[in-house]
């Protein structure tokens, strides 16, 4: 599957053949609110950094009372929680604000930087972290290069800008690979 991406605006050329474990999410499910979050307390994990738009919400859209219920929950069972957007301040600010959470704007995923403040900002190291976020270019490759676990989610919704669709068709190769891998070598990682 030797297919060329170029990311202009981070100066990224990436070679599929040569990336693709790096593309792939540790794994998937179908929304962030239906992650058995207990289950990754559990296991160790204490900080969670999320991606906003088509994650945890419609893109562009406010704090909603399910992702406000959610932020709640994960407090309650004692994680920290980082929002992790490349979008400006006004959008990431006003959603940090009405979900409880901290958050990182600007941050220029898929580059590593955003993923270690937000870690900082957590007081955890990338064993103790999770990420979760619905688009394979940025938010998992980002998460997998700071050694993070990360779970990739469906989007939210199917009605995206024109860059992010044709991002989408060349993550279906990026997942049909994954997909066939997993499938050759077993079940990926398991939540109990």
């Amino acid at each position: 599957m030797p297919v060329s991406v170029l990311f202009s605006r981070y100066g990224y050329y990436i070679t599929l053949k040569n990336m693709s474990n790096n593309l792939y999410p540790t794994t998937e499910i179908a929304s962030a609110f239906s992650i058995p979050y207990e289950s990754y307390f559990a296991m160790g994990k204490r900080g969670i950094i999320y991606d906003i738009d088509n994650t945890l919400v419609m893109h562009g859209a406010p704090a909603d009372k399910r992702s406000i219920e959610l932020f709640e929950k994960l407090r309650f069972i004692g994680f920290k929680t980082v929002l992790l957007s490349n979008n400006k301040e006004p959008r990431v600010k006003s959603f940090a604000d009405d979900v409880g959470s901290l958050y990182v704007y600007r941050a220029g995923k898929p580059s590593v930087k955003g993923y270690e403040k937000a870690m900082k900002m957590m007081g955890t190291t990338p064993e103790t972290t999770l990420f979760v976020g619905d688009q394979i270019f940025t938010d998992i490759w980002g998460a997998n290069r700071a050694g993070i676990d990360t779970i990739l989610t469906e989007p939210i919704d199917p009605r995206e800008e024109i860059q992010i669709i044709l991002k989408r068709r060349l993550e279906w190769f990026v997942l049909r690979s994954y997909h066939r891998k997993k499938k050759n070598c077993g079940k990926g990682p398991e939540v109990k």
